[in-house]
């Protein structure tokens, strides 16, 4: 039987800081029997220049990303956010423009890796791995309230035998926020040292959360605070309870 092909969508703080989240995706998916497609020009999505207010930029963005995959392809992106900007907001981004249709398909036919999982039928009860340890599960904001699938990440990990799961302020945000870490800096890192300490103070052993850009604001954090608690993607957590093998 030929498999399933999907597409994916690696973004840029994937493509440049955090390529071994990227690579726990691409196993994850070969080992539910997917064939996996990967354009390395398919990069940002606007969502920068998009929150800073610039709209005719971000939409020159989002036109390049577009037709870097093929039409009514299934892609699959390890961000909550940039998932819920090319979803989300790419309609309103193109309303009006020769390309809107498009726009709203690719839309349509975008997942984040969680969300993907749990909403294809069949797809999350064939997830089975053992790790151990209390862990900690922080689910992003956009995924929680723009792509409305807050339990996606703790029905994967539910799938992990031998571990604790700690899921505390589960809509809690972490403080990263795109820009608003770079514009607000002095509040984003309290948020994040809130956020930090709901976990620490259950004793968890790793933290796992399911956006790049959370995992980065909250190590950022934790190594201003001298903790040397473990903070990894879902895809990396999920890939070494599978027994996934990558080059990382």
């Amino acid at each position: 039987m030929k498999s399933e092909s999907i597409s994916l969508f690696i973004p840029c703080l994937i493509d440049q800081l955090y390529p071994e989240m990227g690579v726990a995706m691409v196993g994850i998916l070969e080992r539910l029997g997917f064939t996996v497609d990967y354009n390395p020009d398919a990069l940002c999505c606007g969502q920068p220049a998009f929150n800073a207010g610039h709209q005719e930029k971000a939409k020159g963005i989002a036109r390049s990303l577009a037709v870097k995959f093929k039409p009514n392809c299934q892609i699959v992106c390890a961000s909550g956010s940039c998932t819920a900007m090319v979803r989300n907001f790419y309609p309103s981004l193109f309303q009006g423009d020769r390309d809107e249709v498009a726009a709203i398909k690719m839309g349509e036919n975008t997942f984040e890796f969680s969300e993907f999982l749990t909403k294809k039928s069949g797809l999350c009860e064939k997830i089975s791995g053992t790790a151990q340890g209390r862990i900690g599960l922080h689910t992003s904001c956009h995924t929680v309230r723009e792509l409305k699938s807050p339990s996606g990440p703790r029905q994967i990990m539910e799938r992990i035998s031998g571990i604790e799961l700690i899921e505390v302020g589960a809509d809690v945000c972490c403080g990263f926020g795109g820009l608003f870490c770079v514009k607000f800096k002095p509040i984003a890192d309290a948020i994040a040292r809130t956020r930090l300490e709901m976990f620490l103070d259950k004793g968890v052993d790793t933290i796992v959360s399911n956006d790049p850009g959370c995992i980065m604001h909250l190590r950022g954090e934790a190594e201003r605070e001298g903790n040397k608690v473990k903070i990894l993607h879902l895809t990396q957590f999920l890939a070494d309870a599978m027994g996934v093998q990558t080059n990382f």
